[in-house]
């Protein structure tokens, strides 16, 4: 029999029992009007959920598709492109738009902190930009962008469209499409929505739509907004097969997210994440990520001198939780602990626990209890001030 593991990683995250009775329903025909009419609920919740008055596409595939598709939509070989990157997947799009023979300008940060709405205000200033990629949350460094202040930024450079990646970030930090003016955000069904992998929403604004109108034909199939936009206006018409039991996972990922409010959904993550981290310091450890640029969603947590990176994520693992190794240069120095999406403070508390235990077994001592007690009276604190 297997063990059963917490999977506490960046993504995917748990999935609660709602969802995973969604999952297992028996499969229906993709034309059947109970699914269409599933499908049809689940563009449009979606859409409203997160204020965009454009077009939202949720498909089968993976964040990864979802970046790609954001920059098919919108460039054309010899466009200019600016890649703000906080870390390792922000990189991706400077891979993605080279191989579409485009023009990229890229804005790098130190790991652990983010290019400011002045850097790239200085940066866009310099020559006319067709789109401008950030991610919202970059999982290899936890740190989290100022999206909203660079919408405005935006504002400025009214031909350029703004990319937000939101794959670690949408559902946990709070996102306004068009409040934020923003031109395509994605994101993947495996992190904040809590549902198993195999998704990805594209949300694409007015101004977009009509870039991709502009563009004519180009040379992508699957990800063409043109071949999906009469099917999220119409899911009974066909163009490639939807993944049935994932699109109603993905609808009551929805109504959990709509019934706790987007904004207090986000608060929560905050509280949370804010938590975690005076627990995790407390007992020795360092975050990577700048303190006002914390993501509410993960953590990249530093070690304390001595520790064996290795031997501590399979002690972690013997003991029923399973957290990431860290990336780049923080490879065998860090780990990095996923805290979103439906998780409860329950989790939070075996997974401290887990993490005590796991101290003290490669030799680094933590008084038992230490940490479990400093994040109960964090949380205690934060429901007091709410």
């Amino acid at each position: 029999m297997e063990k059963d593991v917490l999977v506490m990683i960046p993504g995917p995250t748990p999935v609660v029992r709602s969802i995973q009775n969604e999952m297992a329903r028996d499969v229906q025909a993709f034309g059947d009007p109970r699914f269409v009419k599933d499908y049809k609920e689940l563009i449009d919740d979606l859409g409203e959920l997160f204020n965009c008055s454009g077009q939202t596409f949720p498909l089968a595939g993976t964040g990864t598709l979802g970046m790609e598709m954001a920059i098919a939509n919108v460039t054309k070989p010899g466009d200019n492109v600016l890649v703000v990157s906080n870390g390792f997947f922000g990189d991706r799009f400077i891979e993605i738009c080279q191989r579409r023979q485009l023009n990229v300008d890229v804005l790098a940060a130190d790991w652990g902190t983010v290019i400011t709405p002045e850097q790239i205000d200085t940066q866009l200033a310099k020559k006319d930009y067709t789109a401008i990629t950030v991610s919202h949350v970059d999982t290899s460094t936890a740190v989290v962008a100022p999206i909203a202040e660079i919408g405005e930024v935006l504002k400025k450079y009214p031909e350029t469209i703004y990319i937000v990646d939101g794959v670690a970030a949408t559902g946990a930090e709070y996102a306004d499409v068009d409040g934020m003016n923003i031109d395509i955000m994605f994101t993947g069904s495996q992190k904040a929505f809590g549902v198993s992998p195999g998704m990805f929403v594209l949300w694409a604004s007015q101004k977009a739509l009509v870039k991709r109108q502009s563009l004519g034909t180009i040379p992508d199939y699957y990800i063409d907004f043109e071949k999906w936009l009469p099917i999220m206006q119409d899911p009974g018409k066909y163009f490639a097969t939807p993944a049935v039991n994932l699109v109603w996972a993905m609808k009551e990922a929805t109504a959990i997210i709509k019934e706790e409010g987007v904004l207090a959904r986000s608060k929560r993550h905050e509280q949370n994440a804010a938590a975690v981290r005076a627990a995790l310091t407390s007992i020795g450890c360092r975050i990577l990520a700048t303190e006002g640029r914390q993501a509410s969603s993960l953590s990249n947590v530093i070690y304390p001198e001595g520790m064996n990176d290795l031997e501590f994520r399979n002690t972690m693992y013997d003991n029923g939780v399973i957290v990431a190794g860290a990336l780049g240069a923080y490879a065998g120095k860090a780990f990095r602990l996923g805290h979103m999406g439906n998780i409860t403070e329950q989790d939070m508390v075996k997974v401290l626990g887990v993490l005590e235990k796991s101290f003290n077994a490669c030799g680094l001592k933590v008084q038992p209890g230490a940490a479990v007690g400093k994040y109960m009276a964090e949380m205690s604190h934060a429901v007091v001030a709410v």
